[in-house]
């Protein structure tokens, strides 16, 4: 049996601040990292095989603290595209040490809905200046996208072939997986994983830092 941990980033320094941060490569906050840390004790007793991550910082940030309190002596290491220099130049010469190493994968695939022409925005101001309504519209639909951006059908048509090419054959090999993301680009992925309708997904939310597990058996994922 295998296991499946979806876990949105910690909060970031934008999500503290209530703005539209999309694609934009903040950082998280400290509370951000906090919450990492307490994901990281959440999950501390899995022993995952390899780590998947958006682009951004943010995600990067939350899968590295994960697991510094993780029980297992692995390290996880970033895995760099071929043929960019810090393939070569970050190999390493230790047997021994490298068989206890994690791949950390960073993808774009994963990355947050791009918010368009909302990033960098203020959510309350948005809201003031076109209507609750039709940001929230903006915010919350399905295949509404926000003035040059994303919706969440758009989201979910480059998350999940990805994660039906990358995670789903690992799982099936008896993997463990850590996927640390954002909250469209995995609740996209939670609608292909649970079965959910266009309008049931626009009822899910999901926290920061709080992990979503799942195990694959028997040819299924259940939480």
């Amino acid at each position: 049996m295998a296991k499946l941990v979806l876990l949105r980033h910690g909060e970031s320094m934008w999500n503290k601040e209530n703005v539209f941060t999309g694609w934009v490569d903040v950082p998280l906050s400290e509370h951000g990292v906090s919450e990492a840390f307490n994901a990281g004790k959440d999950v501390a007793d899995i022993e995952f095989d390899v780590i998947y991550t958006s682009t951004l910082v943010r995600s990067l940030e939350t899968a590295m603290l994960v697991m510094t309190k993780s029980q297992f002596n692995r390290t996880p290491v970033i895995v760099h595209k071929e043929g960019d220099k810090r393939e070569q130049w970050a190999k390493i010469y230790n047997k021994e040490l490298e068989k206890r190493t994690i791949p950390v994968y960073q993808d774009w695939h994963l990355n947050e809905r791009y918010y368009g022409e909302l990033q960098g925005k203020n959510k309350k101001e948005t809201a003031d200046k076109y209507g609750a309504e039709q940001v929230h519209i903006w915010r919350r639909s399905y295949d509404v996208p926000p003035p040059n951006g994303e919706c969440l059908k758009d989201t979910a048509e480059r998350t999940i072939p990805f994660f039906k090419e990358y995670i789903l054959p690992l799982l099936k090999d008896g993997k463990n997986a850590l996927v640390v993301a954002h909250g469209n680009s995995l609740r996209s992925i939670i609608m292909y994983l649970d079965c959910l309708s266009e309008e049931q997904i626009l009822q899910l939310e999901l926290a920061t830092g709080v992990p979503v597990i799942y195990k694959y058996e028997d040819g299924k994922l259940t939480r």
